[in-house]
């Protein structure tokens, strides 16, 4: 039995999806038949990211539009051309790329401020925007992409750590304020998915210890039950299903999808 998402004439915009997580998900709703808007920062990944999933898809209805979304005009742009194409947003998926690494001693406050916007002002401006088609309609899906470190802190990754726990509270919050609309609001957080992030991660740590980044990822390994990084489309299939109408009843959850890396409850 295939099952069916139900997501064919459904709008969904992907912020930050010219790669990786972002790309991944983009393109299995495309392949599920829903009207899909790219974004990111590259108006060449963009338009190459679009290529490949019309491409692999047959699906046509995927358009592309540029924005910083750490940039409030540009969440505005982004959201006046998607009307303009798709008439509204059904699905929202807020993504952004990771903050910077560090720690307490060594993050500025330029960084704190920048990472606030990049990773939680983006989903609070996005959200904003999206609300108005959502309620009309009386259905909606929000989907924001966060990290494991929303159930276990990470070393050195204070400002995703701080961060990243706040969507969390968002998600929760406003899962209970937009539950009289029906629209289901979600946080969902990979491990160690085998995207270009991770491998920076990785590299950082195996500078730090003077090893070889093969035996920092052989480390990593070890310590997940699953005993592999997981993929970016296992990822994806876990945030279509959330963001799509086949979930009618999961709302303000924080999910990790880790490969059963955190331990915590």
């Amino acid at each position: 039995m295939v099952m069916d998402y139900g997501l064919v004439g459904k709008t969904v915009l992907v912020t930050a999806s010219s790669k990786g997580l972002g790309f991944a998900t983009a393109r299995l709703f495309a392949a599920e038949g829903a009207n899909v808007m790219l974004s990111s920062r590259s108006d060449t990944a963009l338009q190459d990211a679009v290529d490949r999933i019309v491409r692999e898809t047959g699906n046509r209805n995927v358009a592309w539009c540029p924005a910083d979304v750490s940039a409030q005009d540009d969440v505005a742009h982004l959201f006046d051309e998607t009307e303009r194409v798709f008439a509204g947003v059904d699905i929202l998926i807020n993504n952004a790329g990771g903050p910077p690494q560090g720690n307490f001693d060594t993050t500025t406050d330029e960084q704190w401020a920048g990472a606030f916007e990049l990773t939680l002002m983006s989903v609070i401006r996005a959200t904003r925007r999206a609300l108005p088609h959502m309620r009309a309609r009386q259905w909606g899906r929000i989907v924001n992409f966060a990290s494991s470190s929303i159930k276990q802190p990470l070393d050195n990754l204070i400002l995703s750590n701080t961060y990243r726990t706040g969507l969390v509270g968002l998600g929760k919050s406003l899962a209970t304020e937009l539950a009289p609309d029906h629209i289901l609001v979600n946080t969902l957080g990979p491990g160690r998915i085998a995207t270009d992030r991770v491998a920076a991660i990785d590299a950082t740590r195996a500078h730090s210890l003077g090893v070889d980044v093969e035996e920092v990822e052989r480390e990593s390994r070890r310590q997940i039950p699953l005993g592999r990084y997981g993929s970016p489309d296992e990822f994806a299939a876990m945030a279509v299903f959330l963001g799509s109408p086949a979930n009618g009843y999961v709302t303000g959850q924080a999910i990790v999808v880790d490969g059963g890396l955190v331990k915590s409850l």
